[in-house]
């Protein structure tokens, strides 16, 4: 379901009314039909996947915690990971491997509730948390609509309870969450993509100002794009009575790459230091063995993002980059350095690593690399205005403008600033809504992986 779409946009109060006006016993099968209409309208011929994943992992978490052995344990857990594991590798990464079934056939969603799905049942097999026995709490568990598609990825023992709980209340802060989240998307995410996609789509003949440009705006745009995601799927689960997990914490405020990636899809980041890098042993070994647990992570999480080359070159890139990070920090040669140079160097190596997520290929972002150096002069500075666009600079001013008016609490309305941000950016968005729907909803880039 694309949060962009009419069927969300119009379809959400209605679920809204609905879910408030039920009988707290009622409410979780309102939102587990309107969880099954909202994905079944974007992605109908992925609801059998959606479900065998689903009852699998149910029935594995179930007969796991009967068994009395340590094997049949393991078996089952086994069992339910390679269900989890082999559906991934059978729509995302057949095609990379030439089997025949590219990602272009990937099921909504099917990254996120895969791993969502394959955490719960390793928290039973640790014994963190009993198994759900209410098959209905469960589906809704893996299949709530406003986190279902692109996450954030979260913990049984979190999400559970709550889905189960009749006394949960509305959260208005929501609204700002959902009027935040459309602006990151709307006014900005959407105004930098032309300009990345048009350079993106022939580095060879682009020179390096333009080539900088787009890729610092595909920084901001990738950023901007998944944390509105975010935004609404919290604002839209917090008006619902729901908490879900904040998936962004600032990650280009970042000084360091270890606090970077404590900032950024902080839930996917969680998932995989608890599933894969502290069982290998985590920063708790030697130097060599803490930099195989690293370069383990940033692989998967790499190829978790896309079943191509360049995806595992961007996460060998920052498995190589923060085991060097790690390794001068052990000498306390970055601490010495000022802040501000720790911040410059940090976005400077985000943005780089970028080059390979964003390429259509290794070769093209080495190629990138290549032309960076070429063409500066002054001339080709004054042409970087025109050729990024009027409309699109006056359209992200605007969009920055009033996101800094926003509150990020409902009690800062009050302040007459306030209620003008949430004014302008009501219009705004609505405006770059309409206007995106004359040209096609823009899907969310996290929708592809």
């Amino acid at each position: 379901m694309n949060f962009t779409a009419p069927a969300f946009v119009l379809g959400f109060p209605l679920v809204l009314a609905l879910h408030w006006a039920l009988p707290p016993r009622g409410r979780w099968v309102l939102l587990l039909a309107a969880s099954l209409a909202f994905y079944a309208v974007g992605s109908p011929q992925a609801l059998g996947l959606l479900g065998c994943v689903t009852a699998g992992s149910y029935i594995a978490a179930r007969l796991l915690a009967c068994c009395r052995s340590a094997a049949a344990k393991r078996f089952w857990c086994f069992a339910a990971a390679a269900l989890c594991l082999g559906c991934l590798a059978r729509f995302k990464y057949a095609g990379m491997l030439g089997v025949g079934v590219g990602q272009a056939l990937l099921p909504a969603g099917l990254s996120f509730y895969a791993f969502q799905t394959l955490g719960y049942v390793l928290d039973v097999y640790r014994g963190k948390l009993p198994p759900e026995r209410h098959l209905g709490y469960y589906t809704l568990f893996v299949c709530f609509f406003p986190q279902l598609v692109a996450g954030p990825i979260e913990r049984a023992d979190a999400l559970l309870p709550q889905l189960r709980g009749e006394r949960r209340r509305c959260d208005a802060n929501g609204w700002l969450l959902l009027l935040r989240g459309f602006a990151k998307k709307l006014l900005l995410a959407d105004a930098m993509a032309p300009f990345v996609d048009r350079v993106y789509a022939a580095p060879g003949t682009a020179g390096g100002p333009a080539l900088l440009l787009a890729t610092v705006l595909f920084a901001g745009q990738i950023y901007l794009d998944f944390s509105g995601y975010s935004d609404i799927a919290v604002g839209t689960a917090a008006l619902l009575g729901v908490r879900l997990s904040s998936n962004f914490d600032r990650p280009y405020a970042a000084c360091s790459l270890r606090d970077f990636w404590r900032r950024w899809h902080i839930t996917l980041n969680r998932f995989l230091t608890d599933a894969l890098y502290l069982p290998l042993g985590g920063s708790r070994c030697g130097a060599g063995r803490h930099f195989f647990n690293l370069m383990a992570v940033f692989l998967v999480s790499g190829l978790w993002h896309g079943a191509a080359w360049h995806y595992l070159a961007w996460g060998a890139v920052h498995g190589l980059l923060l085991a060097a990070e790690t390794a001068l920090d052990r000498r306390g040669a970055l601490r010495r350095l000022p802040r501000a140079a720790r911040w410059v160097l940090t976005f400077g190596l985000v943005c780089a690593a970028w080059v390979f997520f964003r390429a259509p290929s290794t070769a093209a972002a080495l190629g990138v690399f290549a032309r960076l150096p070429t063409g500066w002069s002054l001339p080709a500075l004054a042409r970087l205005l025109p050729m990024l666009g009027q409309t699109t600079a006056a359209r992200l001013l605007l969009g920055l403008a009033c996101l800094r008016l926003l509150p990020s609490h409902k009690k800062a309305l009050e302040a007459p600033a306030a209620l003008l941000g949430v004014f302008a950016l009501v219009l705004a968005v609505a405006c770059a809504w309409f206007a995106t729907l004359a040209g096609g909803a823009s899907a969310f880039l996290y929708f592809q992986f």
